[in-house]
């Protein structure tokens, strides 16, 4: 009798894809589960992350805002293991103004959904209370329009697990949340908060492929390090593209810092960004404004 889909099983359903993957001519992309483990007991190496993450009526902290917000919660050792996932807090809100059609595309909620709905502060500021550190990918997006919802997101340290991994490093082609799952032989239900936060968790979860290091073991790294935005004001306009070249980025908006290029360096590579403005762009002793960055101010606007 021949076998209909119905009668295969997930035994046999994953015996079918490792016999795909083993002719070298396939690669098969495994759906994201999620299920939910029990926090384990603090211990003196155990730390509290909460993965956030929001949708948004567009990309202005200033003038857009947050419609959805998600939160999990993970247990992990200060070298990077995860335990497991713990609370999930999950939160629609309805803006001041329709959504726009472009974010319900997106995103799949409607204004229908958000009705009468908002977020639970009490219980938000009290699972961020609790936390650790806080995480987003993207968190210079998340963050602020998170600080903008609620100060209690500014008293805490912050990481970002796409710009705070070397993905390109790695082999992955892009640092787009959906690119790295595929990438990582996953796939997920994009756009939706809590979607994401799972997606994000399970890839700091794994072994990256070059340097063999847990994914959040070299997030941290990175987090922990203090830094310099290091601001080139009154750049001559004919070294525009030298400055760019060598990855400084605009700042447009006079309300968070000067209106001038900068750029994030580490402790190491200070003293070689004042010397390359004194040398090549500004070719003299002036004094250039560095303003030392940590965790608790990184990917906000107080860096300004």
């Amino acid at each position: 009798m021949m076998r209909t889909m119905d009668d295969i099983g997930p035994n046999d359903t994953e015996a079918l894809a490792l016999s795909l993957e083993a002719t070298g001519d396939f690669r098969v992309l495994r759906r994201l589960r999620d299920p939910l483990s029990p926090p384990v007991n603090d211990g003196p190496d155990v730390r509290r992350g909460l993965f956030v993450d929001v949708e948004t009526t567009g990309l202005d902290p200033d003038c857009d805002e947050i419609i959805e917000l998600a939160m999990v919660r993970f247990h992990y050792a200060t070298d990077g293991r995860i335990f497991g996932l713990g609370e999930i807090f999950e939160g629609l809100r309805q803006p001041s103004s329709p959504i726009p059609a472009a974010i319900t595309a997106l995103t799949g909620i409607t204004d229908e959904m958000v009705v009468g709905r908002s977020i639970d502060l009490s219980a938000m500021q009290a699972l961020v209370a609790e936390t650790d550190l806080v995480i987003a990918h993207n968190a210079g997006f998340d963050r602020r329009f998170l600080e903008r919802l609620d100060p209690v997101f500014a008293s805490k340290p912050w990481a970002c697990s796409m710009s705070q991994i070397d993905w390109a490093g790695e082999g992955f082609e892009g640092v787009k949340l959906a690119y790295l799952a595929m990438g990582a032989g996953f796939f997920y239900d994009r756009h939706r908060a809590k979607n994401d936060c799972l997606a994000a968790i399970e890839l700091l979860s794994r072994t990256l492929p070059v340097s063999g290091d847990l994914a959040l073991k070299r997030m941290l790294y990175r987090a922990r390090k203090h830094g310099w935005r290091v601001w080139a004001v009154d750049t001559p306009f004919a070294k525009k593209d030298e400055i760019k070249r060598r990855l400084y980025k605009w700042n447009g908006d006079s309300r968070l810092g000067p209106k001038a290029w900068y750029i994030d360096v580490d402790d190491d590579g200070r003293e070689a960004e004042l010397a390359f403005l004194r040398d090549e762009i500004y070719r003299d002793e002036r004094h250039v404004d560095c303003r030392r960055v940590t965790a608790l101010e990184r990917f906000s606007d107080r860096l300004a």
